[in-house]
């Protein structure tokens, strides 16, 4: 038996790192997953894998920047499997540069990749929610169980980091809004939380070539390594497991928490 079974999951950007990492940990725990990524080849590929493994996955390519993309989403997943339970807000980027040189572009395509998108994916999923739990509320006098919505922010939005005012920002505001959300939505038994990765090896943390808009250079990694208590960065696998823990019904007395994942990194 898994820890999702008959759970209908929204993903976001799972098309690689983490978000890819979530909807299959999630679909092995028995969840049908909604694939949301606006790169269509990595989206298609991680639809496949789901499925190749006998899981239930739909594909969505909606750019939730834009809050009605973000309702279609939000309407895909309960058209094609139901219901909508659980929602991963992992969708992010960074373009990173130290903030005497930021400008309104920089800025506005960061914050909007990061948090415009959760923003619209939650306020989508949580009428939906809502509706579901207040309908369930007059029919037996509460929710029938707790539905989830986790954000991926950062442990770098704890700690600050030189060159990512713009990500930090974001990532910042996912915590505090993790904490207002998990107020306002708690007497629905939606549970709001957020995992703060630190370290992980993706493509945000790969080395840094010359010209290269995304990665790590070497001398920051090395820093970053240098913190970690356990010695060695963590894998997308890790967050998706936190991811995991807080989707199922084994945190459903946990809410309003962020919850780092960083192998004991210092001052995250």
């Amino acid at each position: 038996m898994g820890r999702l079974d008959g759970k209908v999951a929204v993903v976001t950007g799972a098309g690689r790192g983490i978000g890819r990492a979530t909807a299959l940990r999630f679909a092995q725990e028995g969840a049908a997953v909604v694939v949301n990524d606006v790169d269509e080849d990595p989206a298609v590929e991680t639809v496949q894998a789901i499925r190749e493994a006998g899981g239930r996955a739909a594909l969505s390519l909606e750019n939730t920047v834009d809050l009605d993309a973000a309702r279609a989403l939000v309407s895909r997943a309960v058209q094609e499997f139901g219901s909508l339970d659980i929602l991963v807000n992992n969708a992010g980027i960074t373009r990173d540069r130290t903030f005497h040189n930021l400008d309104d572009e920089q800025w506005d395509f960061v914050l909007d990749a990061n948090l415009r998108t959760a923003f619209h994916a939650t306020l989508a999923a949580v009428t939906v929610m809502r509706e579901s739990a207040k309908r369930e509320t007059a029919e037996r006098g509460t929710p029938r169980y707790h539905r989830k919505v986790t954000f991926t922010a950062s442990s770098t939005a704890i700690v600050g980091n030189p060159g990512q005012a713009n990500y930090t920002a974001a990532k910042g505001a996912l915590m505090s809004l993790t904490r207002t959300l998990a107020r306002e939505l708690g007497p629905f038994h939606i549970n709001v939380n957020a995992v703060a990765p630190g370290f992980i090896e993706t493509r945000l943390t790969a080395p840094k070539g010359e010209g290269d808009a995304l990665g790590m250079p070497d001398h920051l990694r090395q820093m970053a390594l240098a913190l970690i208590a356990l010695g060695y960065p963590g894998r997308p696998e890790d967050v998706a497991n936190a991811h995991l823990f807080l989707a199922s019904s084994e945190s459903d007395y946990l809410t309003g928490v962020v919850l780092p994942v960083t192998g004991g990194q210092l001052g995250a």
